[in-house]
């Protein structure tokens, strides 16, 4: 995945966890849209391995 991929989802993370949904949603939803094939995998296994991130207190 690429560093920036990466970024992306780690801010949309935090939005969310400060209550900004629709700013986390357009920020993952940016490179979700733009991943190929092989990233989209890469990103569906960091969102698993990452799920507590969206959720845990700051």
């Amino acid at each position: 995945m690429r560093d920036s991929t990466r970024h992306a989802l780690e801010r949309a993370a935090e939005l969310t966890r400060k209550g900004r949904l629709v700013e986390a949603v357009a920020t993952a939803e940016a490179v979700i849209n733009t991943a190929d094939e092989f990233e989209s995998a890469d990103i569906r296994q960091w969102l698993t391995d990452h799920a507590d991130d969206f959720t845990r207190e700051d």
